[in-house]
Parts: structure tokens; sequence; C-alpha cells
């Protein structure tokens, strides 16, 4: 119980983090002038806390077992190989590794129907800024991080041999969740040729256009994975609408049950 306090109390703290940071620049540089409190925001705050506290219980035993199934398969020059790798080189390699579990696992929400039907909760935001980035289902959310998770453990750089493998799916978790929020911030900078290969605001925006072009830009970080595997899109201009075509229910409760009702 103390334990779970304190989560809570850090996840509280990082909220108004965000908050502190995000409603200024999405109140100066809008793409879209909206009202802080818009639509869904309340279930978008929910979806926050629930993400913080849920995954981490359904994440405990298949993290433990990936951990313990491939230190006890990989061999042991691989190991030690990593082992020894600088810091930079560790998190750089985590990154990477970890974005292209996750692209696919993304990808994979999109083209499996069954699958889609927890994703579509996300894309159901007709509205977007930086609280968007929270709208996940529970399924959605750990699936995605497992797929990130599979191959950083498949090649060494996370393994239950030293304090600091211990951290690199934490590092590559905070990074992504940071950057996250600013690909859905309302705002309307666009940043020239880094957009080809690190994903920017415009880029994800794009992800959550209403029809023709969601079924791009997959990436979370690099951007040029989309490039690599065919899905990049990314026009001068910035998506006329946002969401989907079937409306996702309204209340919070509804949002985690329908997917496990929906008929295929």
């Amino acid at each position: 119980m103390p334990g779970d306090l304190i989560l809570l109390a850090q996840l509280c703290a990082w909220f108004v983090i965000l908050c502190t940071v995000f409603i200024p620049l999405e109140q100066f540089f809008a793409l879209r002038p909206q009202k802080i409190r818009r639509p869904q925001f309340l279930n978008d705050l929910g979806f926050f806390f629930l993400s913080g506290l849920m995954p981490k219980l359904i994440l405990a035993i298949p993290m433990a077992a990936l951990a313990f199934g491939f230190n006890r398969i990989l061999p042991s020059a691989l190991l030690a190989f990593t082992a020894q790798l600088p810091l930079w080189a560790k998190l750089l390699g985590s990154l990477t590794l970890g974005e292209i579990g996750f692209y696919w696992g993304h990808r994979w929400m999109h083209e499996i129907p069954f699958l889609w039907r927890f994703h579509a909760l996300h894309h159901s935001a007709e509205k977007i800024d930086f609280m968007v980035n929270t709208r996940l289902h529970p399924i959605d959310l750990v699936f995605t991080r497992l797929c990130g998770f599979v191959p950083i453990y498949a090649l060494g750089f996370a393994a239950p041999t030293t304090h600091l493998a211990d951290n690199t799916p934490l590092m590559f978790i905070l990074f992504g969740v940071v950057w996250g929020f600013f690909l859905h911030a309302n705002i309307r900078a666009r940043f020239g040729p880094i957009e080809k290969v690190i994903a920017m605001p415009a880029f994800h925006h794009w992800h959550h256009s209403k029809v023709d072009h969601a079924n791009h830009n997959y990436a979370s970080v690099f951007a040029w994975l989309d490039r690599i595997f065919g899905t990049y899109y990314l026009p001068d201009e910035w998506p006329a609408e946002y969401g989907i075509v079937d409306k996702a229910p309204e209340d919070f409760a509804s949002q985690i049950l329908e997917p496990f009702d929906r008929k295929p």
C-alpha cells in the first residue's frame, strides 16, 4: 500500500509537470485552437493514471519470463559483449531495438482485426493534444510494450545480470512515453529535413488522420523505420480531421469493456 501511494503521488507530480510544459505550448503555438478541457479530457486523465498503475502489475510476470528465458538461451559471449558496451551504446542500442519491436507491434495493432479492437480507442480522438497520448486500452499498452521489450532482451541488451541491464527497458519506456506526449501535442511546428529521420508532431498527426493515412507512420521515435518498411507519409499540410469512422463509447468503463464484446 505505501508503494502504491508513492506511485500515485509520482503520477500526480508527473501530470503537473506535463501540464506546466504542454498547456502553454498548445495555447501559444496551437495548430487548432481548442479548449484545455475538451471532450474526453477526463477520460484521458483516467487512462493516464490507469496506464501508470496497471502495466507494472500486468507486465511483471512476462517481463520476468523474458529476462529468465533469454538469459538462459543467449550465448554467454553475446551477454559479455553487451555488458561491456559503454552506457551511450547500451541506451542507443536498446532504443533502436525497442523501436523496431514497437513499430511492428503498433503495425500489427492496425493490421490484425482482433488487435485493432483495442487500438481503435486511441484513434477515436477527434481532437489531438498531448493528453491523447494516454488514451490507450490496457491490452494495447501491454502488447506494444512487450513487442518493444522482446528484441531488447533477445539481443542481450537487457538481462538480469547487471544493475544497468535491469534499467534499459525502463529507459526505453521512459523516453518513449515522454516523446509520445510531444508527438500528440497540438502545436503547429515543423522541423524540416529532420522529420524524415525522427518522428515529429506532423508525422504522428497524419497517423491519426481519419481515413486515408492512418495506416502509415507507425514509429514512435525513428521515422526512418517507416521509410524502410514503406509506411512513411508526410506532406507539407496537416490532416483535415482526426478520428475513426466507428465512434468509441463515451464513458470510461465502456471504453475498457467494449473491445471484449465487439464481434469480429
